[in-house]
């Protein structure tokens, strides 16, 4: 299922791309480092984008891939809002309060986070990752369960405390 899973989400986000990259950099970015956490944790991986950034409807990742699957991906799709702040502030408010099996949508979104912020590193994106370094208080009160995905949480905090020595400002120099 985990081929079928990254071919569907290939197949959906089509020509998309991820900045300067196809999208499947970010897709195998993410599902990279949830290998350590099963073919579960990996298919809603591949998938996480495609009821947010396509066509793609929940009914058709739950007639496809099954229920727990379907609330993973459902549980990390923006709601509508008229900016990024509101969005956010509706998808942390349902992280919250997620227990149980669907927890796992809780390790796939720091997987999710931790890609993004490489991803800002790599490329010296500074804006993006200044957007993340200020969300991270309220995303991690959200999102974080001890003891679910501490790797992820580890790194992600210390991009996050030290990119700043690693994203050197721009030169202004002339």
């Amino acid at each position: 299922m985990l081929d079928e899973a990254r071919s569907f989400a290939l197949t959906a986000h089509g020509n998309q791309m991820y900045g300067d990259r196809p999208y499947a950099f970010h897709l195998e970015a993410v599902v990279g480092l949830l290998s350590p956490y099963g073919a579960e944790a990996q298919i809603v991986g591949y998938l996480h984008d495609v009821v947010e950034d396509t066509k793609i409807r929940e009914s058709d990742i739950r007639e496809r891939f099954g229920s727990l699957i379907a609330d993973c991906v459902s549980l990390l799709t923006d709601a509508p809002g008229a900016n990024r702040a509101e969005r956010k502030a509706s998808t942390y408010a349902r992280l919250a309060t997620v227990s149980g099996a669907t927890e796992l949508a809780l390790v796939v979104k720091a997987a999710d986070r931790l890609a993004n912020v490489r991803s800002c590193i790599a490329d010296q994106r500074h804006r993006l990752w200044e957007v993340y370094r200020k969300e991270h208080p309220c995303f991690r009160q959200a999102a974080y369960r001890d003891g679910l995905c501490d790797p992820l949480w580890a790194e992600l905090d210390a991009l996050l405390e030290v990119s700043s020595l690693i994203l050197p400002k721009k030169s202004t120099r002339v």
